[in-house]
């Protein structure tokens, strides 16, 4: 069975495949938005690979994300791999998915920022390393709320147990109907405040324009690519943006989505970005500082950074609890590529934005069960 591009006819048995593991699938016009990335298209790559059955149709498959970086002037692109799923009848087929993957041409860096922990020691096979060197393995996460955090945890050992409690647990954990609402973002701390500006001219365009101008290696976070990134679909509300300001200067931002990971999770406010300039080294925290201060009235039973590099330690990860503790962050650089030893990557270089689960919309509660319009996932995982 071949190894080929996927198509957009492929979208209603790569969806069956997500739903067959309990991954929250995407809406045609969601895959449609992830086809359309400026990135991708500007270097034809594919948007995906499946594994074909004996029919022709997707048995097996691996989605490719395109991102454009640069080093000052210098553009470069990266490929980020995502929802990696490979059934047991196609046992061994992730090897061809992920070769093929690795052999892409014109990218400087292969990588994923969120295997599992299942699938963590395959990529390694594959001469992708560990990557930051020190933090592959870690995630930072700010409790909340404890008891919401404890009584999950209560539901997945009864899951663990019974896998079919999830089914009649139903949609667990959900906050007030009110948090549905713009949190109050009055009184945040250190010249925190929203952004609600994204033009090319705007102060956050001047940001991007001296974050580029610091000569490190960074994805392309340009007003342009966060007004595409920011008009996928399938986000049920609109992420939280702030921005650090000195004066009339941007100098950090964050960029946050509250998210639920499956049914019997938690709400999480997910940083999905989380940047500053290096003459402001103290808007990181004083950024995440007004996401947990947020957090509370938007439902959040922590906040949680998935990617994480040195120049966020200190302080902040002191009052964090650690989570993660396989390595999760693997790269395979194309060798001499100057400069991309300092990366720092965030979870928005990797497949964030588009793969944690958003909140499910509001609806009835159903007796003591919530009904939702969001797959409820739990259970097995796939590859990815």
């Amino acid at each position: 069975m071949a190894v080929r591009r996927f198509r957009p006819s492929d979208v209603p048995d790569v969806n069956r495949l997500h739903r067959d593991v309990w991954w929250p699938e995407r809406s045609p016009e969601g895959w449609r938005w992830l086809d359309d990335n400026p990135a991708r298209r500007a270097l034809d790559a594919p948007a995906g690979w499946v594994v074909e059955d004996a029919d022709g149709g997707p048995a097996a498959f691996l989605g490719n994300f395109i991102q454009r970086f640069w080093i000052g002037d210098r553009p470069l692109y990266g490929a980020t791999g995502f929802s990696v799923i490979v059934p047991p009848d196609q046992k061994g087929r992730s090897r061809d998915l992920i070769e093929t993957f690795i052999r892409q041409p014109d990218c400087f860096a292969r990588y994923t920022l969120n295997a599992n922990a299942r699938s963590s020691p395959l990529y390694q096979r594959f001469g992708m390393a560990p990557w930051p060197v020190r933090t592959h393995a870690l995630k930072l996460s700010w409790i909340i709320n404890p008891a919401a955090c404890l009584y999950s945890r209560g539901l997945r050992a009864l899951v663990a147990r019974e896998p079919r409690a999830a089914r009649w647990l139903g949609e667990q954990l959900m906050p007030p109907r009110r948090a549905d609402r713009p949190p109050d973002t009055r009184g945040l701390p250190d010249g925190v405040s929203p952004l609600d500006n994204l033009s090319d001219a705007s102060p956050y365009g001047r940001f991007w324009a001296a974050l580029r101008d610091q000569g490190r290696l960074v994805a392309d976070r340009s007003p342009a690519m966060l007004r595409w990134r920011l008009s996928d679909p399938d986000l049920t509300a609109r992420p939280l943006h702030l921005v650090r300001r000195l004066g009339d200067e941007i100098t950090g931002h964050a960029l946050a989505l509250l998210s639920k990971g499956n049914s019997i999770e938690p709400p999480t406010l997910e940083i999905l970005d989380l940047k500053a300039l290096d003459r402001d080294r103290a808007a990181i925290t004083a950024l995440v500082a007004a996401l947990m201060q947020l957090a509370p009235a938007l439902g959040a039973a922590k906040v949680r950074l998935q990617v994480v590099t040195d120049d966020v330690l200190g302080d902040l990860a002191r009052k964090a609890r650690r989570e993660g503790g396989w390595g999760h962050c693997h790269v395979a650089f194309e060798p001499d590529v100057e400069g991309a030893g300092d990366w720092r990557p965030t979870p928005f270089d990797g497949d964030y934005s588009f793969c944690v689960r958003p909140m499910p919309r509001w609806t009835q509660p159903v007796g003591r069960r919530w009904v939702s319009d969001k797959a409820a996932p739990t259970g097995s995982e796939a590859v990815a």
